[in-house]
């Protein structure tokens, strides 16, 4: 902890590392460049790319630092541990070092700044081993600035050597790629940031809650300085100790029980319940997209949880969901999670983009609790197949409408339709249906259409395809099919008809081309049809009233309806007496 009026460091800053072993998260990147100075091939420019925080600059000036390293004792040479003590060595921690040169290339990003770094080139280092400029944000160069560093980059003196920084590696000319060694950083691990982060809250001999940290390990995104940043305000906050519940206030993030009753409420149905707690988490300071993205989270640890029961185990700040999700995410099917997941996933994008996102938080929680009501997949297929056609549609619209608010529908509904179709997929792989024996009376088309049918229920759509849009019937007949074929169509369509016929009919059937023009092909008689109907459409009164009343419409389809059924009138014989048939 720091002494009362001195100058105080922030955590980012006195804990910035200095060699590449304090360098955590970024073994295969330190592992080559050890490799490349212990054997001397070290390249004369390096590109360094990843997110904001992970160690772009800092990275750049340790390779500075190991590059001009001379040993306690001036005799030193490259390596990839720099001993700290040496002139090279302190001169660049304290930023005076007159042979390493730092650009900030979002304030320095015209030609004239790289024309003065390129005729600085041609000079020799004044104490050094190798003159190194390090331009971070390389992005924001301009063009011009690249083209001008170019011929420099590809080129450069023996003792000169780039370094480059950068968040946006795809605004980075590819001619400068190809000329530099690239190294992408990657996010430093959750684990890995929260064991950091609690030997800093050690060292600044500050108690910490695991959970806390825990917390500020995954608000930091796999960033080190966001992290640490958001650690040095925990501590500000929390004065002598950092807690889970000032974490939580500080960042606006809910807490963990209340997140998973809000969700227990809403998939249980109740509308005004999961309102009632949205409400109270957002009076208690919580941001409303982050209350969406902890249900997010919370879905996608459910459904590892139902997939993988083991899920978090060894991780301490998980295992208090493991024990509250564990029941849930038994209750809950597949289904259910997938659809959870869709729709908060939806809510986000709308919350993100609404005037007030705590209105559009409680429409996506309105939503989730109505969507409670909804029969699975599963349900509806086993539904319809137990059900009379008659009374499919009126059975299946009362119980969507008929389950009540404040029950659990939907768990119950997904467990067992999940549940009930996989069980029912095991048995049938277990016990295979009997194969059917061959019917003694096998299909006979009466009409071209009929055959062309036959492919489609046999599976053979490339067939049926040419035989709907390539074909032009000359004559049909029992066993006897002319037809010309059109452009395109395969040499041997002929001979698949024929023997395919056969062998689902049971009959011989002759297949021959002719060459007499024939029928239009099925597929313009279709489409000729189609162009009927909308024309006679058209002409329809109704139709014509709604066309004027909207410009710019048109008629997108027409179909057919079936005409209804109609029962036979009886028989005036078989009317009793007295009886009105009427």
């Amino acid at each position: 902890m720091s002494e009362p009026g001195s100058v105080y460091r922030v955590l980012a800053r006195k804990y910035r590392p200095s060699t590449f072993a304090e360098l955590i998260g970024q073994e295969a990147m330190v592992r080559t460049l050890e490799n490349a100075i212990a054997t001397g091939r070290i390249a004369h420019a390096f590109i360094l790319t990843g997110v904001r925080g992970v160690g772009k600059t800092t990275t750049a000036r340790i390779i500075a630092r190991a590059l001009n390293c001379i040993g306690p004792d001036g005799k030193g040479g490259p390596t990839i541990s720099p001993c700290g003590v040496c002139e090279p060595c302190r001169a660049i921690a304290e930023d005076r070092f007159v042979d390493v040169m730092e650009m900030d290339a979002a304030s320095r990003t015209g030609v004239e700044d790289i024309r003065e770094l390129t005729d600085g080139v041609r000079y020799k280092p004044v104490a050094a081993r190798f003159k190194i400029y390090i331009i971070d944000e390389v992005h924001m160069l301009s063009k011009q600035a690249f083209n001008a560093l170019l011929k420099t980059l590809e080129e450069p003196p023996p003792d000169v050597k780039f370094i480059f920084a950068t968040t946006e590696i795809n605004k980075v000319p590819v001619t400068v790629l190809s000329r530099c060694q690239r190294f992408s950083l990657r996010r430093v691990p959750l684990d890995l940031l929260s064991m950091h982060y609690g030997r800093i809250a050690e060292q600044e001999q500050v108690p910490a809650e695991p959970l806390a940290i825990g917390l500020i390990a995954r608000a930091a995104d796999g960033s080190v300085r966001d992290g640490l940043s958001i650690l040095d305000q925990a501590m500000a906050l929390g004065g002598n100790k950092i807690t889970e519940a000032s974490v939580r206030e500080m960042l606006g993030i809910a807490d963990r029980g209340l997140v998973f009753d809000l969700l227990e409420a809403a998939l249980k149905g109740d509308a005004a319940g999961s309102l009632a707690q949205m409400r109270s988490l957002y009076e208690g300071g919580a941001d409303p997209n982050l209350i969406l993205q902890d249900l997010l989270e919370l879905s996608h640890f459910l459904t590892r949880l139902k997939l993988a029961p083991n899920a978090g185990e060894g991780d301490p700040a998980m295992e208090g969901d493991r024990v509250r999700g564990a029941p849930l995410a038994a209750k809950l099917g597949i289904p259910a999670l997938t659809r959870v997941w869709q729709l908060l996933l939806k809510g986000l994008s709308e919350a993100q983009h609404a005037p007030s996102p705590l209105q559009a938080v409680e429409m996506v929680l309105v939503r989730l609790a109505y969507m409670s009501d909804l029969p699975t997949p599963a349900d509806l297929i086993r539904q319809f197949d137990n059900t009379p056609a008659g009374s499919a549609a009126s059975s299946s619209s009362s119980a969507a409408s008929s389950s009540p608010r404040g029950g659990s529908s939907m768990a119950s509904s997904s467990s067992s339709g999940g549940g009930a179709s996989a069980v029912s997929n095991l048995a049938m792989r277990e016990n295979p249906a009997p194969v059917d024996a061959p019917s003694a009376s096998l299909p006979q088309p009466q009409s071209f259409v009929q055959a062309v049918e036959l492919f489609e229920k046999n599976q053979e759509a490339l067939i049926r395809a040419f035989l709907w849009s390539h074909v032009h019937l000359v004559s049909f007949e029992q066993g006897r099919i002319a037809l010309r074929l059109a452009e395109g169509a395969p040499r041997d369509l002929t001979n698949k008809l024929a023997s395919s016929l056969t062998q689902w009919t049971g009959a011989r059937w002759l297949v021959s081309i002719s060459g007499e023009p024939g029928e239009p092909t099925l597929k313009e008689q279709s489409e000729a049809r189609k162009q009927s109907m909308t024309s006679e459409a058209a002409l329809d009164p109704l139709v014509r009233a709604v066309l004027d009343a909207f410009p710019g419409a048109r008629i997108d389809s027409v179909r057919e309806l079936a005409p209804p059924e109609v029962a036979p009138a009886p028989d005036p014989e078989e009317i009793p007496e007295g009886d009105d048939p009427l």
